[in-house]
Order: C-alpha cells, then structure tokens, then sequence
C-alpha cells in the first residue's frame, strides 16, 4: 500500500470521527434541553403541590378568599411555569434541529 493510499485512509477516519463527534454533541445538547425542560417541570408541580397544599391547610379558615387567593396564584404561577417551559424547549429544539447557532435569549 502506497504513502498515498494511507494518507487517504487516514483522512477518511478522521472524516467519521469529526462526524461522530458532531452527532454525539448534538444528542447531548438535546438531552440537555429536556433535562431542563424536565426541571421546569418539576418546579411546575411543585408550584401545584403548594396551591393543593395550602387548600389543605387552610380548609376551614375564614375568610374563605384568602385560602383560595393563595391556592389561585399558585396555580397560575404553575401555569405560567409550564408554557414557558414548553415555549423555550420547542424553540431550542427548533434550533437544534435547524442547526442554526444563535445564543438562548433570556
């Protein structure tokens, strides 16, 4: 074997090892976005355990209202917690999938 045909051998490794890297760096990029996705998540039911929670402890108090304001604004807040959840992970797959790079806006 020729000096010539090892040197083609050679690029031609390095070729699929670049795209195997590519392609490892983008499953760990999506994984990442649904580890946060699932973070997000989570702190979404908690924000719903803490509005069942708070119905609970104050079942029988009075004024009514007042326990049920408080449950009320965290289930919005779970709410709100879950549909920007959902909005940034569909756009950070969007871009992944487009393979254009852009920061993540904040």
């Amino acid at each position: 074997m020729s000096d010539y045909d090892k040197e083609d051998i050679e690029s031609a490794d390095s070729t699929e090892l670049a795209l195997d890297r590519t392609e490892w760096a983008e499953d760990r990029t999506i994984l990442a976005n649904e580890r946060t996705f699932a973070g997000w998540m989570r702190t979404g039911m908690a924000s719903l355990g803490m509005a069942l929670g708070l119905k609970a402890v104050f079942g029988d108090f009075e004024p009514t209202w007042l326990a049920k304001a408080a449950s009320s604004v965290f289930v919005l807040i779970a709410v709100l917690i879950f549909y920007a959840a959902a909005r940034n992970s569909a756009k950070a797959q969007s871009r992944i999938e487009s393979h254009i790079t852009q920061p993540q806006s904040v």
